[in-house]
């Protein structure tokens, strides 16, 4: 299978462009695992880490390559954008092995609760790159 440009916007109804840091080797190992997998609606990947690549339009107000790079991000075909925990719920529906993941993050306060965690990961990671990139 033909993998998307990774500089492309989702055109199709049903897209997802995962905005995901590609200096960060935590990321790009996650990002990894998802592209080894077949999502079920159509999925491109861009690495928003390169300052000369193109940012996803249109992006919301206020919203900039810094802030894409703090958090996890999907931006919808129709330009919305999420962040966090419901970025990644949105990917994991789009995937196999992980959509019973998604079903659980959709269930009454259970998106806020894996906001909690991954705001508390978010505080971790910068060490965790360290650890990571030494690692390989």
């Amino acid at each position: 299978m033909d993998r998307p440009d990774p500089q492309a916007t989702c055109t199709t109804p049903d897209g997802l462009t995962v905005l995901y840091d590609g200096a960060c080797p935590l990321c790009r190992r996650e990002i990894g695992v998802y592209r080894g997998l077949t999502p079920t609606e159509p999925l491109e990947f861009r690495d928003i880490s390169d300052r000369s690549a193109a940012l996803p339009a249109p992006l919301p107000a206020g919203l900039s390559q810094a802030d894409l790079l703090a958090r996890f991000h999907v931006q919808h075909a129709d330009g919305r954008i999420e962040s966090g925990a419901r970025a990644f719920i949105a990917l994991w529906e789009r995937l196999p092995y992980w959509r019973w993941l998604a079903r659980l993050g959709r269930l009454p306060g259970m998106a806020s609760l894996m906001e909690i965690a991954y705001r508390g990961f978010l505080r971790v990671r910068p060490t965790m790159q360290r650890w990571a990139g030494k690692r390989g």
